[in-house]
């Protein structure tokens, strides 16, 4: 495995990361620039969540789904972990536009089963099977407790993708091939406010006033030992970037997770270098 790829991994390794990585990287014509285990299949994760975003505003564009009709949200729909909807109370009264953008921004997942509660996961992994993503899964809702688990997730099935998926998602998207021109704009708004960038985004040159220097629309994912980040890199060089692990040292859901930073300290001039940046040989601050 000679070239970039090799010299990533091996970075890594003598940094002393030790757990299992999936990359993708590619131009925004699709052009395949890096591809290191890019077709394992990892937990997904909240990266389960761009396909889901795609889906319903296809929906919303094809009229089945109104982005500015309500939704309540009742007491039976909150579930811990990520966002903030578990901490209110039910029957507040939320827009599908809303609910949405707490899905990716806050990667929220009281709001992700409200979406997945409209959608269907048959239609979800009907959406996938048609685009060709065989890897992407869609098991069930999140964090449900053991007695509202459907039987995959009762035997131990996870939501599931790939680091090839995940790019060959969003560059369609980014491309214009899966929205019209006003949903895709929408779809990429959301991503660029995603509030977690711990991995593709935390070493990303910044401006005097700590925004990224470039756009990123992304989503990240976490689980214990699971630390994923997808996105659009517009670098001068636009990237679709696909970071997929599993098994590091480091099993904490944590900002400071020692797993996570070194992979983005690894990362970053790789995208530098790809992205034909100014500034290939450092990141951080300008």
């Amino acid at each position: 495995m000679p070239g970039p790829e090799a010299d990533f991994l091996a970075d890594l390794r003598g940094h002393g990361y030790g757990g299992e990585v999936g990359l993708s990287v590619r131009a925004l014509d699709g052009t395949a620039l890096i591809a290191l285990n890019a077709e394992r299949v990892f937990p997904a994760a909240s990266t389960i969540k761009v396909p889901l975003l795609v889906l319903a505003l296809e929906r919303a564009q094809s009229g089945y789904l109104d982005l500015d009709g309500r939704v309540v949200m009742q007491d039976a729909d909150r579930v811990p972990g990520a966002g903030v909807l578990h901490e209110l109370s039910g029957g507040l009264a939320l827009t599908w536009r809303d609910v949405l953008t707490l899905m990716i921004v806050v990667s929220d997942n009281t709001a992700t089963n409200l979406v997945i509660g409209a959608l269907g996961v048959d239609r979800v992994n009907a959406w996938l099977d048609a685009g060709g993503y065989g890897h992407t899964r869609l098991v069930g809702k999140l964090q449900l407790p053991p007695e509202q688990r459907n039987a995959a997730q009762r035997r131990g099935e996870r939501n599931r993708t790939t680091a090839h998926e995940q790019t060959r998602i969003l560059t369609r998207l980014a491309r214009g091939e899966l929205l019209d021109a006003e949903y895709t704009a929408t779809a990429l708004d959301i991503l660029s406010r995603q509030q977690y960038r711990d991995l593709i985004g935390r070493r990303l040159p910044r401006r005097p006033d700590s925004t990224l220097l470039y756009r990123l629309c992304s989503k990240s994912g976490e689980l214990a030992g699971v630390h994923h980040d997808v996105g659009v890199l517009y670098t001068p060089r636009p990237l679709v970037v696909a970071l997929l692990s599993e098994g590091g040292t480091d099993p904490r859901e944590h900002p400071d997770n020692r797993d996570v930073t070194l992979l983005a300290d690894r990362l970053w001039p790789l995208l530098a270098a790809l992205g034909k940046t100014a500034s290939a040989a450092s990141g951080g601050d300008i």
